[in-house]
């Protein structure tokens, strides 16, 4: 009954014909971007998805809040969109047990697509060894993006850092010349984003995989390796300023954009902030990895499509497939958003300095991993930011405390 109450909503959706004889269609676009360069992005794909005859309706919604679970919602509730911003192996298995996966295997291959992808992002578009996923951009979730008038004036060299105590030896002098060491946007998401990165970093990937894997190990979160990330996470949090607190994240960029801070470590999609206000990667701003990080963990953002369509509207979702992995609309994209292609062979002449940097790092595939929504249940990888974003808040919560929560919600969640 729910697949053909979709497939009629759907069905609803058919505008008139296009050239060539295939059917127009009004396609549903499910999505949680909203600042500029995002925005800006999308608008990529929507003309050049537009250009093929259809139209784009948006639903677009805040960032980080629960978007499986509302998109599902969405589905299960008779109002599904055809296209979705999801990355979670869940919602997919969900969407198969609901008769409404659309694996797009055969489609990438048919079309020569898959070939032109690199390993990691293969492996991230993969549920349960089908395609399901089309990868639109990669980021580097735990990248330091830096102001380079700032580091003059306050005479230091990130380039020299080699470790995160190289890094925090130099607050002490970037605050003495008047600035700000790292900017930092204290809201749950991004202090999750900042501890995964973090375990990567100082943990490495074995440590990574133990915590953010398809199989969380229990022993890991006792580890020395998970009391570490802890440490360094409360020295993070001792580093941010008194306005840190739920401050978005492109306004956190915008303070070293401006000149308030040194650097801010986040997601490279800050990279869109900067080119926005006209600046330049490698003439006025740096990029590199978190100072001797031991892995860094790779985001490659992914739509999917939804399955038990009619043929008019299958035949658009996979119009809109062709769009996202498009060589030039790839390219273009990246330009906009401040990501890396994922295809190979898309334009070189979109690849500034820090996307040539972070192509460096994904050449050694031990030095990648996954971002944590690409494989972890999605209420273990929720449990754990609620415990660090706890320990965050509160200065009198010990490691120990930490840690004996997470293991809490080890026996409940996974045990």
């Amino acid at each position: 009954m729910l697949h053909k109450t979709l497939a009629g909503l759907s069905a609803g959706l058919m505008l008139g014909t296009i050239a060539g004889g295939a059917m127009a269609a009004d396609l549903v676009i499910y999505h949680n971007w909203s600042s500029g360069p995002e925005v800006a992005a999308l608008n990529v794909l929507k003309a050049d998805f537009e250009a093929k005859g259809h139209t784009w309706t948006d639903i677009a919604i805040p960032h980080d809040t629960g978007s499986n679970v509302s998109l599902i919602n969405l589905i299960t509730g008779g109002n599904p969109p055809n296209v979705f911003l999801e990355s979670n192996p869940g919602v997919y298995r969900d969407l198969k047990q609901l008769g409404m996966d659309r694996p797009l295997t055969e489609f990438m291959e048919a079309n020569g697509i898959l070939e032109h992808y690199p390993s990691s992002v293969i492996a991230s578009i993969k549920v349960d060894g089908e395609v399901y996923k089309v990868p639109t951009g990669i980021h580097i979730d735990g990248m330091l993006y830096y102001s380079k008038a700032v580091a003059e004036k306050a005479g230091v060299n990130p380039e020299a850092w080699t470790s995160l105590d190289d890094m925090f030896a130099d607050f002490d002098k970037i605050s003495a010349a008047g600035f700000i060491p790292i900017a930092i946007g204290g809201q749950q998401w991004q202090v999750g984003y900042l501890t995964h990165a973090l375990a990567a970093a100082v943990g490495g990937a074995e440590f990574y995989n133990n915590v953010y894997g398809a199989e969380p190990s229990l022993e890991a979160l006792s580890s020395d390796d998970m009391r570490n990330l802890l440490d360094w996470l409360r020295r993070f949090q001792q580093a941010a300023d008194e306005g840190s607190i739920n401050r978005e994240w492109n306004l956190t960029t915008n303070m070293v954009i401006t000149g308030q801070a040194l650097m801010q470590i986040h997601g490279d999609w800050m990279k869109g902030e900067f080119v926005a206000a006209g600046q330049k990667a490698g003439v006025d701003f740096g990029c590199e990895q978190i100072p001797g990080a031991k892995a860094v963990p790779v985001t490659v953002d992914s739509w999917g499509v939804l399955g038990g369509q009619p043929e008019a509207i299958d035949a658009a979702e996979l119009d809109f497939v062709a769009t996202v992995a498009d060589p030039q609309v790839q390219a273009d994209f990246a330009a906009q958003k401040g990501s890396t292609p994922t295809r190979l062979d898309a334009p070189k002449d979109v690849l500034d300095a820090c996307s040539t940097a972070v192509l460096s790092y994904l050449e050694d595939p031990d030095h990648q991993v996954q971002n944590p929504h690409s494989m972890v249940d999605a209420d273990w990888q929720s449990s754990i930011w609620d415990v660090v974003f706890n320990f965050w808040s509160d200065p009198e919560m010990s490691v120990d405390d930490a840690i004996a929560e997470m293991e809490e919600n080890y026996d409940i969640i996974l045990g």
